[in-house]
């Protein structure tokens, strides 16, 4: 079912093919081996050229405000809301009904940004090394002296700092210093993103990982006896933040028109069904097949802490936090 879903994407997603050549320039936090066939197919059917900048959310959200009018990007795809709330100044309104087919949890009442998927942050272990009943309720009990060496993170990916961001709202400024500082003292050991955490994991070079949801799926796809587990810290911990992929118009840009009907791709259901399927996130528009690597997406929401998306947009705050105890 998933193969002829994703095989008949090209079909479904047919759009118009332009008159004249006609451009786009997206910046994309989004990682390139998930989002390039997306973003050439809409090419192809829309007609509309796309020029893409890769790198990382948290340096295209700096380059945006520092390009600010001058902007050559028309479009930028984040990797977690925190960014998109604090580049929102900068972008055009939506129309309210962009956002009218997306599920309450991953909307933004604003109409500033759309989101374009969901992810959850969840914890790795060791299906070799570690027992169930030795799991942490709280990612705050990962500063005890029985994970000590034990963990993996990840300080300069872009959802770590949503995740810390969602910290400081939900704890404060100085609880939030605390943990990391109390992470750094039990010698939690730094990698440069997700996928290297899962792969540490799973090498012996720690038990844990703070990650995002989707990244084992893409291990089990080949390996279905992977040694890696995931799972959800107790219901309302901040370690179960529930995060979103979302997109927004820059106001400076000169094809709006453009943007417009690449936000409306994004969020059709081949495309979303697409995401889900190979990209192991939750979809958030309703009415889809299921990713069996995913959990039950009523239980993510019950689980997860009640933060709202457009208050995790400090992101400068988290980096200066960040910069004081020593982790950039």
């Amino acid at each position: 079912m998933k193969k002829l879903i994703v095989g008949c994407l090209a079909a479904a997603l047919a759009l118009p093919v332009a008159a004249s050549a006609q451009e786009l320039t997206i910046y994309s936090g989004r990682g390139e081996a998930l989002v390039a066939p997306i973003i050439a197919q809409f090419q192809r059917e829309s007609g509309i050229d796309v020029n893409v900048r890769y790198a990382g959310t948290a340096e295209l959200a700096a380059l945006l405000q520092e390009e600010g009018e001058q902007s050559p990007a028309d479009v930028f795809w984040a990797q977690d809301g925190g960014a998109l709330g604090a580049i929102a100044p900068l972008f055009a309104d939506l129309p309210a009904e962009v956002n009218e087919g997306v599920a309450a949890p991953f909307r933004n009442v604003n109409n500033k940004w759309a989101p374009t998927s969901g992810r959850s942050r969840v914890l790795l272990y060791s299906t070799e090394r570690v027992e169930e009943d030795a799991l942490p309720a709280s990612v705050k009990d990962l500063v005890n002296e029985e994970y000590r060496g034990r963990v993996a993170w990840a300080p300069t990916n872009g959802s770590f700092q949503a995740f810390v961001t969602a910290m400081r709202v939900a704890e404060g400024d100085e609880a939030t210093k605390e943990w990391l500082e109390g992470m750094i003292a039990n010698e939690a050991k730094v990698y440069r993103n997700n996928g290297t955490q899962v792969e540490a994991v799973a090498n012996g070079e720690v038990d844990f990982g703070l990650v995002n949801n989707y990244y084992l799926g893409r291990y089990l796809a080949n390996d279905e006896d992977f040694p890696v587990a995931q799972t959800h810290f107790e219901a309302g911990d901040i370690g179960n933040l529930l995060n979103v992929a979302g997109v927004g118009i820059v106001a400076a840009s000169d094809n709006q028109e453009n943007a417009r009907t690449f936000i409306d791709y994004l969020l059709s259901v081949p495309a979303q069904q697409y995401i889900t399927l190979e990209g192991n996130e939750y979809p958030v528009v309703p009415g889809l097949i299921g990713n069996v690597t995913l959990e039950d997406f009523d239980t993510v929401l019950e689980i997860s802490p009640e933060i709202d998306i457009d208050q995790i947009s400090d992101l400068d705050g988290t980096l200066e936090l960040l910069r004081e105890v020593g982790l950039l």
